[in-house]
Parts: C-alpha cells; sequence; structure tokens
C-alpha cells in the first residue's frame, strides 16, 4: 500500500506491505464518541457552569466588589469555531458574574500561556471571539501571563512535596478564578486542563522546572502514557497548594473534546472532584483498543508548522520532542526492540524569531562532553536567566528559553525506548545526526536498514496526520 506522509508543506509517500501495516487515523479509524449536537452544546456548558461539582455555583461566589480572574488556555489547542469551549463557556461566566452583581471593571481574562509565546492581538481575537475582544481588549483587561513579571507574580513557597509555587498575582488575589480548560489526551501526564492547566499556565519556570526534567520524565511511571505518573502528581499538589494558600478553589469549566475539537461533555467545579470524571468520559476516546499484535516499526510524518508553531517540524530540539510523543502515546502497542521512522524536511529552519533560545541551546549539546541529551539540564536555570532570552519571551512574542530544556527531557524518550529513531528526506541531516536520530533519503531505505533490528518482516504502525489531528494512545484490543 501506498500512505502518504507530511513532509513540510506537502507530502513523502511511503510504499509499505499490505498484509504488515496498519494504518490509524484519529476520528476516521476508529470513530469519536459522539459530541454534543451543535445547537445544544451552549446549553449543555450552562447546565455544567450552574451545577459545579463539589463547589457552589457563581452566584454564592461573587457579589459587588468581587474581583474575578478568567483564565483561558492559549491557541495551541482548543480550536477556534464559533462554538468553540472558549466562545461558549466564557459569555456564561461573565452573565452569572454580572448577574451576582459583578462589574466590569472588576473582570479580567488572562491567556494561560505559561512559558509558551504570548498570543497577538489578533490571536486574542480569534481564540475569543469579536464580541468578547471588542468588550474588553480596549480596557487592557485581557492579558498575557508573563511568568517574568515579578511585580506580578507571588511566591507561595513550596507544597507539600517540596514543588515551587510561583502563580499570577492577578488570579491569587482574585475573589474568584475560573479556570477554562480542555480534557484532551496529552502526552504530559494523561490529559489537558484541570490541575495541568494551572500547574503550567500560570506559573513560573521554576514551577514548571519541578516536573518538566529528566528525573520525572524518565522514570518507567512517564512512558507509556497515563494520569498517575509523578509528573501527573505534581500537577495536582502544586495547584491544591495554590488553592490552599488562595483559601479558595479554582473554579474549572472543562470540555471534553474530540479529535475535531468538539465538546463530547463539559464539567464545571472543583477540579478534584472533576478530573476523575472528565478523564472517565474522556478515555473512551483518548485510549483507543486498537492492536492485534505489537509493532515492530512506528511510521508517520512531520508537517513545518503544528502545535507549539511554525518550525517545529525543522527545528531539531522540536522534532525530537514530537518523535517522543509518539512513544509516550503508543507505547502500550510497541515492541520493546520497535523502531521509528519518521519524514521531515529538518532543513536548520529554527525559527529564531519565536524560539530564539533553540539554536544555541542546540549548539550547546553539540559541545563539551553533552553525549545524552539528559546532560543538558544541568544549563536549565543558566538559560532561564539569561535576560535577552526573557526579553524577548516578555516583549516580542517568543518562547521562554526554559522552554527549550523541557522539550530537551522529552526528546530522550524515543532514543530510550527505540532501537534507532530515523529521519527521512532531510535537506540539512547533520541537524536531525545532531539529536542522536539516524537518516536516510526515504522510507524505503529506513525501512531496508531497520531490518538490523526488527528483521525482514516487521509489523508496521502507520500514523498519518498525526501531527494535523489531535492525537490518541493507542492500545492493545
Amino acid at each position: 500500500m501506498k500512505v502518504d506522509f507530511e513532509y513540510g508543506q506537502g507530502l513523502m509517500t511511503a510504499d509499505l506491505p499490505d498484509d504488515r501495516t496498519d494504518v490509524f487515523i484519529p476520528g476516521e479509524t476508529v470513530a469519536d464518541p459522539n459530541c454534543i449536537p451543535a445547537d445544544k452544546i451552549e446549553e449543555e456548558t450552562r447546565k455544567a457552569i450552574l451545577n459545579p461539582i463539589g463547589m457552589d455555583p457563581i452566584s454564592k461566589l461573587v457579589r459587588k466588589g468581587s474581583k474575578v480572574t478568567i483564565v483561558f488556555p492559549d491557541r495551541v489547542k482548543g480550536g477556534f469555531q464559533n462554538n468553540s469551549h472558549r466562545k461558549t463557556s466564557i459569555p456564561i461566566i461573565l452573565e452569572e458574574c454580572s448577574k451576582a452583581g459583578v462589574e466590569k471593571k472588576d473582570i479580567l481574562l488572562i491567556c494561560s500561556n505559561g512559558l509558551h509565546r504570548k498570543n497577538t492581538k489578533k490571536e486574542i481575537r480569534s481564540i475569543l471571539g469579536d464580541a468578547i475582544f471588542e468588550e474588553y481588549w480596549h480596557s487592557n483587561q485581557i492579558i498575557n501571563h508573563d511568568s517574568e513579571d515579578y511585580d506580578n507574580l507571588v511566591d507561595l513557597g513550596c507544597d507539600e512535596n517540596n514543588n515551587p509555587v510561583i502563580m499570577s498575582k492577578y488570579v491569587f488575589e482574585s475573589d474568584l478564578a475560573v479556570c477554562i480548560g480542555h480534557t484532551m489526551g496529552n502526552p504530559y501526564g494523561g490529559y489537558s486542563g484541570g490541575y495541568k492547566h494551572t500547574a503550567t499556565g500560570i506559573t513560573h519556570w521554576k514551577s514548571i522546572a519541578s516536573h518538566h526534567v529528566p528525573h520525572v520524565m524518565h522514570r518507567d511511571d512517564f512512558t507509556p502514557v497515563n494520569a498517575k505518573s509523578l509528573m501527573r502528581y505534581k500537577f495536582d499538589t502544586i495547584s491544591m497548594h495554590m488553592e490552599k494558600k488562595m483559601g479558595r478553589k479554582f473554579f474549572m469549566v472543562d470540555a471534553v473534546l474530540d479529535t475535531k475539537s468538539r465538546q463530547i461533555a463539559v464539567f464545571a467545579g472543583y477540579g478534584k472532584e472533576i478530573q476523575p470524571v472528565s478523564w472517565e468520559v474522556a478515555d473512551k476516546r483518548t485510549y483507543v483498543p486498537f492492536a492485534k499484535e505489537k509493532y515492530d516499526i512506528i511510521m508517520f510524518g512531520m508537517p513545518q508548522n503544528f502545535h507549539y508553531g511554525n518550525g517545529m517540524g525543522t527545528n531539531p530540539i522540536f522534532i525530537m520532542q514530537a518523535a517522543s510523543a509518539q512513544i509516550i502515546r503508543h507505547k502500550r502497542v510497541m515492541k520493546d526492540n520497535a523502531v521509528m521512522i519518521f519524514s521531515s524536511i529538518c532543513n536548520g529552519y529554527f525559527h529564531d524569531q519565536e524560539f530564539p533560545s533553540y539554536r544555541e541551546t542546540y549548539e550547546l549539546f553539540q559541545q563539551d562532553y553533552h553525549n545524552a541529551l539528559p546532560d543538558m539540564a544541568e544549563h536549565g536555570e543558566a538559560f532561564a536567566m539569561m535576560k535577552h532570552y526573557t526579553d524577548a519571551y516578555r516583549f516580542n512574542y517568543a518562547y521562554h528559553p526554559y522552554h527549550a530544556f523541557s522539550m530537551m527531557s522529552c526528546g530522550h524518550l524515543a532514543e530510550k525506548h527505540c532501537s534507532a529513531v530515523y529521519c527521512v528526506g532531510a535537506y540539512e541531516p547533520g541537524y536531525a545526526r545532531g539529536m542522536g536520530m539516524k537518516t536516510r533519503a526515504s522510507f524505503e531505505e529506513a525501512l531496508k536498514d531497520a531490518q538490523k533490528y526488527v528483521g525482514r518482516n516487521p509489523k508496521i504502525l502507520a500514523l498519518p496526520l498525526t501531527f494535523k489531528t489531535a492525537a490518541a494512545h493507542l492500545c492493545m484490543k
């Protein structure tokens, strides 16, 4: 069979054996659970918000004079359609606050970009919709989180497990903090949304450095992905420490989303109680019983632009992180000696404007006894303190310099769990080799070379569109 895989701005075709290849496309090969009908989304969202789990409704939590923050995720996930979760839930929350006497001047909307680059004015409009944007943007009531703005951060010491907890002062000082979340399968701790949202989106790099690091991500409980890892536990304890110090709970409004970012279900209330019920629903879409036998080879393609932004499929650090994410998701169906093969133009485009620290981070890995990716972790703090990089994050829509180190921590997992990692079609293959990948010109050449690891008749898992859709976590039937 011929399978087309993403390759830069186009496609690369692989000729694969019909009888030994299984193709999986999220939402197509195995259908998602039914989503909420479009004409029922507002009704179901309102029902969840008015009947929160584990805490009082908004009408009892605020009154005239109350300060309200609404924390919403950045552009990386959640959809931009007119009835997206953000665009549906935020107007209902504003309406409930207004009914309770909260004045417009006392409301602040915060994009929880964490260490991601700040979202532009145009992106904020696309996330929130024209009505909310026009009402709140011009009065400076929509902002991006700034993890380097020390005047508007608060240090809450350490949680019960000695994780540093530094968070947005705007959120800390509010009388009600509403967090809009998306329960979607995530390689980092099972699901986004819930306490992952607050532990990463409105904190500081030191908080994130307590979990996006080798000693957490390279543990046996991290791969394959699950909701009981040390990383997930840290998300919970950090966020619960915030709640303890604030003296109140986050009011979370989480939607379980399908492959096309449509709402399958909506839950609201206390994070500790809504996480398990939202995960129960999300499990039916995310953990897919698929494989009849374990695979020798996992195969996919990388477009140039996905997830974190343009250049993710060409920036060598991101390439290895994205490859590792597939192993984290699908390790349950892969043999222990599995091989990974993927296409990438890998042309040396780092996108230095959005990811200014990545090139220097990559070059450092090529030097000074850095033989494996975990060796780089010791430099994270130094890069996080480089003012030209943090200024670019604060004022010029760049990713925070520590972000590269969290990506490198993840990137090691493909090497750890695979016999070999092949990048095929690289324009400048030295960049791929510099991250520990083997390089070949085509899928067929890589398959031939991979025989030394998996034999002459390998079972292949082909994942076209894996970075163009919301990925699943494959399991054995």
